[in-house]
């Protein structure tokens, strides 16, 4: 039978918040234009990221990856810190 390869979302942000046990917050902002005003905004959206051993701090941009469900909001794994 053929090996199936799960293809993993990996992700770049900053980490905003790690006052949770074993969690951090990452936040990604990206700039939109509006389609009829044509005014150029930021968009921002936070994932709940698995922070092993709190290993990562607060500012550090890191990239991060899709995982199992680790608990109701968390689904993703911190990999490594960008440098």
């Amino acid at each position: 039978m053929a090996e199936i390869k799960k293809i993993t979302r990996r992700l770049q942000g900053t980490i905003v918040s790690n006052k949770m046990k074993d969690t951090a917050v990452v936040s990604i902002v990206s700039k939109k234009v509006h389609s009829k005003y044509k005014k150029a905004y930021k968009s921002t959206r936070r994932f709940n990221c698995h922070n092993q051993d709190n290993k990562f701090k607060l500012g550090e941009t890191v990239i991060f990856e899709e995982c199992r469900p680790m608990s109701k909001t968390k689904r993703w794994r911190i990999l490594s810190k960008v440098k």
